[in-house]
């Protein structure tokens, strides 16, 4: 299969990457070309000469440091009401951080006195009838029933008070067939089996006692596979619309499938969101009208499932709307393994990276979401309904449904002036749909969910630089969005470098931090902040949220987690280009003199990203999951570029279950025993 784009893309990935994940969208024309506002030129006024000012002064600092960290440039002071603090107090997870890895080092590499270990490897048998993995015999049928490739999001939901029993619940964003299948095998029965290797897993963990390692349960009652073929309801305003409608779905109610899930949120009702992102890239279509442009629809269907099954090819009329039947936030309840998924049209259609769910003071729910594209938007959901308390089966049904109607709005960021001398402004959510109706001249409430991204555009949000995953902190309040990067910046006919960081591409991204008006997550207004602007520390613009001593150098944020006392931790994607590092995961306190303070906890092996991080700092002495994506992505069947985990030498037995190539895995790593 040809390449379109070689080597490193200006991206920050590889090739194969960019490819296999996205469609090479970065290769193609930006999708947004509306005349709406770009972030970086509202950062750039409200930061302002006197911020560039001090970042350029930084370049000519320089101070003793550990080895692999060095110091920040100068940054301007703290905002006033930014959060200084959680509950307060130190995590107990403590450690030396880690220095750089080089991008060729093929093991995740973690500080001084933690270990790590695998829980749930691509191809582990899950289901009772799973055969064990063997690479040279996969199918449908067997990949079903286990464990799916290239594990995204992922959250480790204890069960029971003695902390023994825990479902893990995992993506599966995408497939890699070049190093998963021999080069003769069968082209249908590769389509096939990697519809079965995309969607999600739930798995039952158990342990012997709280503070011990996880071991998945094979066969175990709740584990569950959900695939392409799954079958999912459409709920919400548009669900039943003539957009949704297929030849195979006369209803417009009933969707075969999800497919490239990336990040998600699990709910304080104890189900999981997950994003389907760019599933443009698996259609046929045209790419002529408004509707395809915008959401990157064309003929490049590299994988070329029409072969297979005609609902991937969107030229004809029986199929014409199979892509307007994904790109939805969907929800799955794990505890209940034979209960429908269902696809949220009141939360608007786009390219999901996931979406973050917080209970209001006033009880409705709030979800926040990213739409992951250059120039592209920040979305928030609220509930029409009120969330219930308690455990009770009447509590758990309404709660099921808080996500089915509500109201959808965007994000239009302004900045505050120079006068009080800090990189901050205000905002406002500008409403979409409102008691089930649109709020967007020219749009029907059907057409502002299904097409999303036009409606958006018709009121002029603030276009981001890739906003990834948006996480509320329960501990402070505020709201944090993973702008990863936009390499688009500075290009020809794109506006060149305005923010903080005068380079010609904003390649390391950056993380603004939202906070809501008087702490009302409901509320239409609120203001913002700069927490991180990415990059080798020491270089023209960076900024570490304050912090003047040592920090990890660090790029590309994806994925958000936070620990038991509010720290904020980041998984990167795109260091090996951006860098020169392995991709990994970070602490950043967001409290008093330590805020901004970036320590790199963790290193992913060769090829591979960092996702859906998970931190039990209580657990013990401390224990983080991370799913590890895309090991040696650049290799091919006959030549492999990771051996992990499992480490088969090239020409040696392979075990049972076993392979001699890469794994997607998710591993938990932990304090050494002493």
């Amino acid at each position: 299969m040809a390449l379109p784009m070689t080597g490193r893309t200006h991206g920050n990935r590889s090739a194969v990457t960019c490819r296999l994940r996205c469609g090479d969208a970065c290769a193609k024309p930006v999708a947004n070309t509306s005349e709406n506002e770009y972030f970086r030129d509202v950062a750039s006024r409200a930061l302002g000469r006197r911020s560039v000012l001090a970042g350029m002064a930084g370049v000519a600092l320089s101070a003793t440091v550990a080895p692999g960290l060095v110091a920040p440039a100068a940054a301007a002071p703290i905002p006033s009401g930014v959060a200084r603090g959680g509950r307060g107090g130190p995590s107990p997870l403590r450690f030396a951080p880690i220095a750089p890895v080089a991008p060729d080092v093929d093991t995740v590499t973690v500080p001084e006195g933690f270990s790590w270990d695998p829980v749930i490897r691509w191809g582990d048998p899950i289901l009772a009838d799973a055969p064990v993995f063997d690479p040279l015999q996969q199918s449908p049928r067997s990949q079903a029933a286990q464990f799916g490739y290239n594990c995204d999001y992922l959250d480790v939901i204890e069960m029971n008070g003695s902390g023994t029993r825990a479902l893990l619940v995992a993506n599966h964003e995408y497939t890699n067939e070049e190093i998963m299948f021999p080069p003769d095998e069968d082209p249908a029965n590769v389509v096939r089996t990697a519809w079965a290797a995309h969607g999600m897993s739930v798995v039952e963990l158990r342990r012997r006692r709280r503070g011990k390692a996880w071991t998945y349960v094979p066969g175990a009652r709740l584990n569950r596979r959900i695939t392409l073929d799954t079958v999912f309801q459409m709920d919400g305003p548009a669900a039943g619309s003539e957009l949704l409608r297929t030849a195979a779905d006369a209803s417009g109610r009933r969707v075969r499938g999800t497919m490239n899930n990336c990040s998600g949120g699990t709910t304080p009702w104890g189900t999981v969101l997950s994003g389907e992102e760019n599933f443009n890239q698996y259609f046929h279509a045209t790419g002529t009208s408004p509707e395809e442009v915008r959401y990157g629809l064309g003929e490049g269907d590299e994988r070329e499932w029409r072969t297979v099954d005609p609902r991937w090819d969107a030229t004809t009329p029986d199929y014409a709307n199979e892509p307007n039947r994904f790109g939805w936030v969907v929800e799955v309840d794990p505890s209940r393994p034979h209960s429908t998924p269902v696809k949220h049209t009141a939360m608007g259609r786009f390219k999901h990276e996931g979406a973050n769910v917080v209970v209001a003071a006033n009880g409705h729910v709030v979800a926040y979401m990213g739409d992951d594209e250059r120039f592209d938007y920040v979305y928030r959901f609220v509930s029409r309904d009120r969330f219930r308390r308690g455990h009770g089966r009447a509590a758990a049904r309404h709660n099921r449904h808080l996500l089915s109607h509500g109201d959808l709005s965007v994000a239009r960021f302004s900045g505050d002036g120079l006068e009080d001398g800090v990189s901050d402004g205000v905002g406002t959510w500008i409403p979409l749909t409102r008691n089930g109706r649109s709020m967007v001249p020219g749009f029907s409430v059907d057409e502002v969910l299904v097409f999303t991204r036009l409606a958006a555009d018709a009121v002029h949000p603030t276009k981001m630089d890739r906003p990834e995953d948006v996480q509320p902190n329960l501990h402070n309040g505020r709201v944090y969005v993973a702008c990863t990067n936009n390499t688009d910046r500075g290009m020809p006919g794109k506006q060149g470098p305005t923010e903080p960081n005068p380079r010609p591409e904003n390649k390391d991204g950056h993380i603004v931090e939202i906070v809501p008006r008087h702490g009302d997550h409901t509320a239409r207004r609120f203001s913002w902040n700069l927490v991180l602007v990415c990059g080798e520390p020491g270089t023209a613009g960076t900024y570490f949220g304050g912090y003047d001593g040592a920090v990890s150098p660090i790029a590309c944020p994806d994925n958000l987690a936070f620990d038991s006392v509010g720290n904020l931790w980041v998984a990167t994607d795109g260091q090996p280009s951006s860098l020169g590092h392995s991709d990994g995961l970070y602490k950043v306190p967001l409290a008093g003199a330590e805020r901004g303070h970036v320590q790199q906890f963790l290193a992913v092996p060769t090829g591979a990203e960092t996702c859906g991080p998970v931190v039990h700092d209580q657990d013990g002495h401390g224990r983080v999951f991370v799913a590890v994506q895309h090991p040696g992505e650049d290799g091919s069947w006959e030549a492999q570029l990771s051996r992990f985990p499992d480490y088969v030498p090239p020409q040696g037995r392979v075990p049972r279950g076993e392979f001699a190539g890469p794994r997607p895995t998710v591993v938990q790593v932990s304090r050494t025993p002493r």
